[in-house]
Parts: structure tokens; sequence; C-alpha cells
């Protein structure tokens, strides 16, 4: 590691520290009045419904954000099935949005990939495929919601509607270099530390951008459901998308603290602090805990395949 290298790598240490510590005081300093009776009359009051739509468009979104592999199956060319694949990608995920991008996308998927038989430059492959597929999705969602001029800020943050729309713009051209780079480029491979990174077919390219904001609008409408209807869709979306990366920003795992920071600060105005917790509570239970908890039975269940394989094999050599 050289010194610039050295350097950057504390800096965005301190930051990261200073996320910690600040993440907590904002949210302290929103919630140091709640009205604790109004949260809990605002649980109670979900009707069964109401958790069971949010509850389908949870399995939706992780069902359509598993399928991410199956491009990644395409775009590396390895022959696993579909029933070994998407399993395996569901526990990934899981584990991504709760414990980190080291733990689910890169440790998990390396170590549950590798079982099956496939090599390091091929997990390599589907993962970086994976990632691009969710944030050019994200980057095209969010892109287009900025230059419309959503979320529209409350009274003291004005100031930064032009820097909304300025960032919505480069979004939206980094997409478009994207795409006109999968059409149009005559080189297409590039070695990146010993991991030769290909360009995918213009075809592929579109299909992560519609499968990636799918998944996004998904995890919006998540919320929505659990939310009284004073604000559009497309608003909830456009504060889905500055609370994400505002929690990739912060490496704070399942950005706690940071989600309900950014939401209570940008829609205060049109809900009550009891209800757009209440509703942020039940997102990370519908969409965060319980896919965990599955998770976790699944991921057994795959080693426990894997060690019968290898016992197996073991046998017959």
């Amino acid at each position: 590691m050289n010194a610039h290298d050295g350097h950057w790598h504390r800096a965005r240490q301190l930051l990261t520290l200073g996320f910690f510590v600040l993440v907590p005081v904002l949210l302290y300093s929103l919630l140091k009045d709640l009205d604790w009776q109004e949260l809990r009359h605002a649980l109670t009051a979900y009707r069964w419904q109401t958790l069971a739509l949010a509850a389908l468009i949870s399995a939706c979104s992780f069902a359509l954000f598993s399928s991410f592999d199956l491009i990644g199956r395409r775009y590396s060319g390895h022959h696993l099935p579909a029933t070994q694949v998407l399993p395996l990608a569901f526990v990934c995920y899981a584990f991504n949005l709760n414990l980190s991008a080291w733990v689910g996308a890169i440790a998990l998927r390396y170590r549950l990939y590798s079982r099956l038989g496939l090599p390091v430059a091929t997990i390599t492959k589907i993962l970086s495929l994976g990632l691009l597929t969710n944030w050019t999705g994200y980057l095209c969602l969010a892109g287009t919601l900025f230059l419309c001029g959503l979320p529209h800020l409350p009274p003291g943050l004005e100031m930064g509607s032009s820097g909304l729309h300025l960032i919505g713009l480069l979004l939206v051209l980094m997409v478009l270099g994207y795409l006109l780079a999968c059409r149009f480029a005559r080189r297409r491979a590039w070695q990146l530390r010993q991991h030769e990174i290909t360009l995918p077919s213009l075809p592929m390219a579109t299909l992560q951008l519609l499968m990636g904001a799918s998944n996004w609008a998904l995890m919006a409408l998540v919320v929505y459901t659990l939310l009284p209807d004073k604000v559009g869709y497309p608003t909830i979306l456009a504060v889905l998308m500055i609370s994400s990366i505002a929690g990739v920003i912060t490496h704070i795992p399942a950005g706690v603290g940071v989600l309900e920071t950014v939401f209570l600060t940008l829609l205060h105005g049109h809900y009550s602090q009891g209800t757009l917790l209440a509703a942020l509570i039940g997102y990370r239970t519908v969409y965060f805990l319980m896919p965990l908890l599955v998770a976790g039975v699944v991921y057994l269940l795959l080693e426990r395949l894997a060690s019968q394989r290898s016992g197996a094999a073991s046998s017959h050599s």
C-alpha cells in the first residue's frame, strides 16, 4: 500500500467513525420528543392483510434479486442448475442486507459457489455482474427521480434541490455511458487484479438495467404499503434512494439508524414520527429480519447438501 492509499484508507476510517457517531446523535435529536403511545398504536393498528401484502412484495423482490445470479450464469458460462443458483443467491442477498456486503455478497458467495465446484474466476464474474445489475438499476431510477425534482426537500433544505438535479443528470449519463459502451466499445475485456472483466452485450445490459431498477422499485413499494396514502409512491422511492446510498457511504450494517434518519428528516412534514417509525420497523421486519431467519435455515441446508456431496465424492474416489 503506497502513501496515497494509506492516507485514503485512514480518511475512510475516520469518515466511517464520524458517521457512527453522527447518525445516533441525529436520530436522538429527531426522536427525543417521540410519542411512544402513538408508535405503539401505529404498530398494533396494522391489519394482517397489509403485513401479508408487504411480505409478498418482499418475497417478489428477493426472487428478482436472486435471479441476478441467473444472468451471471449466462454471463460466466457455468452450467449449475437454477435450483442450486437461486437458493444460494437468496442466502447471499439476505446476509448482505443485514450483515454487510463483505459477509453476504462476497464471503458467502465465494464459499457456496466454490463448494459447488466453480472456480474463483467464474465466481468473480457472477459477483461483479450482480453488483453491476443492482447499481445500474439504482443509477437509472435515482437519476430519473432526482432530475424530476424528487423528493421535494423540506424547508431549510431547499438549497439542496439544485444539487440533486445535478447528481441526477450525472447518474443518468453514467447509465447511458454504460449502455453505449456495451453496444459500441471495441475493446470488450480488461484485466483487473488478475481477473478478466468483460463487457456484456447490449441486450444483457438492458436486462440488467430493467431487473435492477425493478428490484429497487419493489423495495420502496414495501415501505409505501406500510404507510398511509399521504405521499405519492415516487416520493417514497426517491427517499429510499437517498437513504440507501447514505447507508452505503456510512458502512453501517443494514443502514441501522441511517434509513430512519433520512426518512424522518425528509418526510416529517407529511407524517408523524410514530407513523413513520412504525412503517420503518415493519419494513425492517418483513424485508430484513424475516428473510434473514429463512436464509439462515436455507444456508444450513446448503452446507449439509455440500457436505453430503463431498462425502459421496470421497467414497467413490
